[in-house]
């Protein structure tokens, strides 16, 4: 309906355009029909009608004045007694044309021209005039024929755009039905995509990629539940059954001791586990802030080795560290301690008695390279993958008994990663030794703390 009266509109208003431009023209012709006979009366060459292209001329209101007294001198046929505008208005004429809109006393609406002429030295005023009705005639027209038209093909367009939104849609609606049956126990459920090149199907992959998302968070957080609750029921049993042995019969104090002792120490694993778990959690819920700072990869190193270097001396290992004391890091020192001091603990426990441990930190292409080796009886390859994961052993009955919850590595890791770094165990021809297990670790290294002249890229 806005395209009809904005079109409407324009038609009418360059009519209007074209009346005024061939106004202009039919006065400046009238000027020279126009004389004064001997008698002093207006006389108009009647003859010009007889022109041959008369006929495509629209008939015009005529009426010319005196001035300044605004006597009548002459009016045509066609205006009869109807006067276009009585007395004139200040400067009307004078210069060029003088335009405007007007009624008849029959209220046909007219465009009323006006311009000063002399006609031998006498000055006269002539109003030339044009109805405008043909005009409105045209707009109604073009009005009515958008009104018929608009009343055909609306509902011809309602209908097949119906029928063209249902059909875009009903891939939506696919997807809607799927989308209800997908539940916390049913997330192998997925959206169709019929076409992945359009914005739905586009969109539906989007939702698939975050269920996959999704289902794997629930899986780990089962599989993270189920395990936590293992291992927290292990001791808890293992304190009950201490408890209610040392019950069942009277004991002398050196027995009480005993079981006290041996309760204790699964009291101390408890608290251990729980720490972990606490850490685990802040650091998935990211409300574990670090401290940042520079510092020598060779500082958290050697704090962590003393750290454990009362355990390596009770199995009378070896434990070396080696480094490029140029190789910096940006980062929480604190954390990244804690992480050598779970790698270094996992590996003098599992490291044979006299054995060796080294860690060893170089500068590559703007990494710092940490590895740390040992002459344990090392990591089998289908384990290397998942030897990170949270409560997962290589070995579940032996390292139960060493009293580890299968955290340290994944904390460990989670240290690691927090500093845009990474963690892997080392298989086939990269190990530069040929038992034990070997753990890399790539750390950026904070080039600008360097000397000039280092020769690190």
């Amino acid at each position: 309906m806005l395209y009809a009266v904005l079109t409407s509109s324009l038609l009418l208003w360059e009519l209007r355009r074209q009346l005024y431009r061939y106004a202009v023209q039919d006065l400046e012709t009238v000027e020279g029909l126009l004389s004064f006979s001997s008698h002093g009366q207006v006389l108009f060459e009647d003859d010009y009608h007889n022109h041959p292209q008369s006929k495509f001329i629209q008939e015009r209101y005529l009426e010319v004045l005196s001035i300044p007294d605004g006597e009548v001198l002459f009016r045509n046929d066609r205006l009869a007694k109807e006067h276009l505008g009585h007395s004139s208005f200040a400067g009307e004429g004078k210069d060029g044309y003088s335009p405007r809109l007007d009624h008849l006393s029959d209220g046909t609406r007219i465009l009323v021209l006006s311009r000063e002429h002399r006609i031998h030295g006498k000055r006269i005023l002539i109003r030339l005039s044009y109805s405008e009705e043909p005009l409105y005639v045209q707009y109604r027209r073009l009005l009515w024929m958008f009104v018929l038209c608009f009343s055909l093909t609306l509902p011809i367009a309602g209908f097949a755009s119906h029928a063209l939104a249902r059909r875009l849609l009903r891939p939506l609606k696919d997807m809607t039905c799927r989308a209800r049956r997908i539940t916390p126990e049913e997330l192998n459920e997925r959206l169709p995509v019929e076409n992945s090149h359009d914005e739905l199907g586009q969109l539906a992959q989007v939702f698939n990629q975050t269920l996959d998302r999704l289902a794997q968070s629930f899986a780990r957080l089962k599989n993270f539940t189920a395990d936590a609750s293992h291992e927290l029921r292990t001791p808890l049993a293992s304190i009950r059954g201490v408890g209610e042995v040392s019950l069942q019969r009277e004991r002398n104090p050196d027995e009480y001791r005993e079981a006290i002792g041996s309760m204790l120490e699964e009291a101390e694993r408890l608290t251990r586990l729980a720490d972990s778990l606490l850490v685990m959690s802040h650091a998935d819920a990211g409300q574990v802030a670090l401290q940042r700072g520079s510092f020598r990869i060779l500082e958290p190193m050697r704090e962590a080795a003393e750290l454990l270097g009362v355990l390596a001396e009770e199995k009378s290992q070896s434990l070396r560290i080696e480094g490029d004391e140029r190789a910096i890091v940006e980062g929480d020192r604190l954390i990244l301690r804690q992480a050598f001091v779970n790698f270094l603990h996992n590996a003098v426990k599992f490291s044979p008695i006299g054995g060796t441990i080294l860690l060893r930190a170089r500068v590559e292409n703007s990494k710092v390279i940490v590895t740390i080796e040992d002459s344990g009886p090392g990591i089998p390859v289908e384990h290397a993958d998942r030897v990170f994961d949270r409560f997962y052993r290589v070995d579940p009955s032996r390292s139960r008994e060493g009293g580890g919850a299968g955290l340290g590595l994944a904390i460990a890791k989670w240290a690691v990663e927090a500093h845009r770094g990474t963690v892997a165990v080392v298989t086939g021809s990269e190990r530069e030794i040929t038992s034990g297990a070997v753990l890399r670790i790539e750390l950026p290294l904070n080039i600008w703390t360097l000397p000039l002249g280092s020769g690190v890229r």
